[in-house]
């Protein structure tokens, strides 16, 4: 019996092109890997050295200055308002005596969280000025947010309007939600995995800033507090919690300690903080030291401007700093 001849085929695509097997299962470690290199690649191109990470709520716009109408989103990233029962009371509500208890006291919120955006620009305004004044080839203490509305628009944006670079690490999520303008479009990033956008969070910071957030906020918050508790990272970081009216209201922090949940010592970990200001203060104090250390380092080491060491050839670490702490 004669076999008839096969068809001619096409190429097999190539293993990183096969977007079947990257999307699968199976493609997971490659996923992973990629969103470990490929933001690395970005920073060291953009000469990215360290950041000033913002945390604050996604679901609350600005109070915008033309239609002066608060809004509250959906979820958190979301592009989509909350239904109507749960939006903030509108002035016409109020005045016509329609407003439910529920609408009044979350417009009164509204109005306390446009302020803290305003409080964040102004703070990432303040700080992206200071950082543009410091010598060096390499960008410091790039202002970083979620990426997202709310609290992380406004470090961006304040960011932005000094002029600086500043950067977006964003999530995907099972929604629609959209990076806010502000990012600058090189640092632009968007993951797959909430673990990985974690490390990226922790890897550059020298500085966090928490203002008013939700769940999100309290898990990346406590994330980066129990790595510095832990001394899982290799480097000082500075943590303010900006709003003490907020967080105090929300979680009494020294009851950990009161109830020996965490150690006296542990309190010192982070600062409460109410504008713009003093926040500011506290951390170019923190900064500045964290600059002559990191001088007195280089001169040792004899690592110059660009962050290249005299011999052998740098490592990722030496570019950027030394900042997780090594495996034992």
């Amino acid at each position: 019996m004669n076999r008839r001849d096969p068809d001619l085929l096409d190429h097999a695509p190539l293993a990183y092109q096969n977007t079947e097997f990257l999307d699968s299962p199976d493609g997971r470690l490659l996923r992973i890997v990629a969103e470990y290199q490929e933001p690395m690649a970005r920073f060291r191109r953009e000469r990215i050295q360290d950041t000033v990470v913002f945390f604050g709520s996604a679901r609350f716009h600005s109070l915008d200055v033309a239609s002066q109408q608060l809004e509250l989103l959906e979820n958190t990233g979301s592009t989509t308002p909350a239904p109507l029962s749960e939006q903030p009371a509108r002035a016409q509500e109020v005045e016509r005596g329609e407003a439910s208890e529920q609408k009044l006291r979350l417009a009164e919120s509204a109005v306390e969280m446009a302020r803290y955006y305003e409080d964040a620009r102004t703070l990432a305004g303040l700080v992206s000025r200071w950082a543009m004044t410091l010598p060096g080839r390499r960008h410091r203490y790039v202002i970083t947010s979620g990426g997202g509305p709310g609290i992380m628009e406004a470090a961006n944006r304040g960011a932005y309007e000094a002029g600086a670079k500043t950067i977006g690490l964003n999530i995907k999520l099972p929604f629609e939600q959209m990076p806010n303008p502000y990012i600058t479009p090189e640092l632009n990033f968007e993951f797959h995995y909430f673990f990985m956008r974690k490390y990226w969070f922790a890897y550059l910071a020298k500085a966090l800033v928490v203002f008013p957030g939700g769940f999100g906020t309290l898990d990346e918050m406590f994330e980066l507090l129990t790595l510095t508790q832990t001394h899982k990272l290799a480097k000082k970081i500075t943590v303010l919690i900006y709003g003490s009216s907020y967080w105090k209201s929300v979680i009494n922090l020294s009851v950990l300690a009161e109830k020996g949940a965490i150690a006296m010592k542990d309190r010192d970990l982070f600062q409460f903080v109410d504008t713009p200001e003093e926040a500011f203060e506290l951390l170019k104090a923190s900064l500045s030291e964290d600059l002559c250390h990191e001088a007195a380092y280089n001169h040792e080491h004899e690592i110059h401007d660009i962050g290249v060491p005299a011999a052998p050839a740098p490592n990722a670490e030496e570019l950027l700093g030394p900042d997780i702490a090594k495996t034992r």
